[in-house]
């Protein structure tokens, strides 16, 4: 369920802060939405795939750690990510 270098390469021009930005909690929140919508569709076809449903329980967890972060932090930054990725917090 890896990311193809290409689109992880794209998710993370469209969020980073700076050129060398690529560990920010924006970036990573991003990329981990994308991890997610990956797994969760192929889920619905391997409906009896356990492992790869308790990581994607670990993704859900851990992107949601990251925006209580962001948030705590500095709200505007929060809201911006939760726009662009359509996140109803």
């Amino acid at each position: 369920m890896a990311l193809q270098k290409e689109k992880k390469a794209q998710i993370i021009r469209g969020n980073r802060l700076h050129d060398a930005d690529t560990g920010s909690p924006e970036v990573q929140v991003a990329i981990l939405n994308e991890r997610i919508t990956k797994l969760s569709d192929h889920l619905k076809l391997h409906k009896k795939d356990n492992h790869s449903r308790r990581g994607l329980l670990q993704m859900v967890n851990k992107r949601r750690r990251l925006l209580s972060y962001l948030k705590k932090k500095d709200e505007d930054r929060y809201t911006k990510v939760a726009e662009k990725l359509e996140l109803s917090k």
